[in-house]
């Protein structure tokens, strides 16, 4: 009699270990952002204040096309609330997410983090800057960094939408902070390529796609920058996707 109970109790943590293993398959989503046609050079900023500390050459990042026509700094993300989230990213977010001034610009232009993250703000210039973060809800900042100093902030909730950066001291200087409550996020590289690892395989799950003069990237694959996708094991590659100049408001 034990031993038949052991036997089912063995069979039943054996099913259950199964079906664990099975539920926990993970997929990856990759796709490559290009503008379609000849893209609009980059205009130069208007430098006028601290032109020893704010050195170099400033372009205008709204958009960001490399040579091969890929387009920089869009941002995707999943607004699927709640997933499953990857063993793999058990550590995320123990270190601060790290936003400089460098030259009297924002690095990176573009910065995903997790809400629980901390944020570090750093001025690697010689010269004082502001960083003005106002998120939607409140748990913004203001503050004054002095040269070669920093500051620290905590986001209380995530955004929907990147919020908006600027110094007030230096108007040209721009950037954007996204923070999301799980690590499913990426901003494409200077070929416009992205990818979003070890998300739950099995589900349709919805994602966002955002770029600073574009806003919600309204194309066919992407009506008012939202897509589904049911993810399955592996790679799960959206291939290529050509972007009209129209999308980001140009004539």
């Amino acid at each position: 009699m034990l031993r038949t109970r052991t036997c089912i109790l063995l069979v039943a943590a054996t099913m259950a270990s199964l079906q664990t293993a099975h539920a926990q398959q993970w997929g990856n989503l990759k796709g490559k952002f290009v503008f379609d046609g000849k893209a609009p050079e980059a205009k130069p900023l208007n430098i006028n204040k601290d032109l020893e500390c704010c050195k170099g050459k400033h372009l205008d990042e709204g958009l960001v096309v490399g040579a091969d026509g890929g387009v920089a700094n869009i941002v995707v993300y999943l607004r699927t609330a709640k997933p499953k989230v990857h063993p793999d990213y058990a550590n995320a977010g123990k270190e601060p997410a790290v936003l400089d001034n460098k030259t009297c610009k924002f690095e990176p232009h573009v910065l995903g983090m997790l809400t629980a993250q901390e944020l570090e703000v750093k001025n690697s210039d010689q010269c004082a800057h502001n960083t003005n973060i106002s998120p939607l809800g409140g748990g913004g900042i203001n503050p004054l960094i002095p040269a070669s100093g920093n500051v620290k902030h905590k986001f209380t909730r995530q955004q929907n939408l990147p919020i908006p950066v600027s110094c007030n001291i230096h108007p040209w200087m721009t950037a954007y902070v996204l923070p999301r409550d799980n690590p499913y996020f990426a901003i494409t590289g200077e070929d416009g390529s992205f990818e979003i690892k070890n998300l739950p395989a099995g589900a349709e799950l919805e994602f966002t796609a955002w770029q600073e003069k574009a806003g919600y990237l309204d194309t066919p694959t992407s009506p008012k920058g939202k897509f589904k996708k049911k993810i399955a094991a592996g790679d799960n590659d959206l291939g290529t996707i050509k972007l009209k100049a129209s999308v980001f408001k140009l004539k």
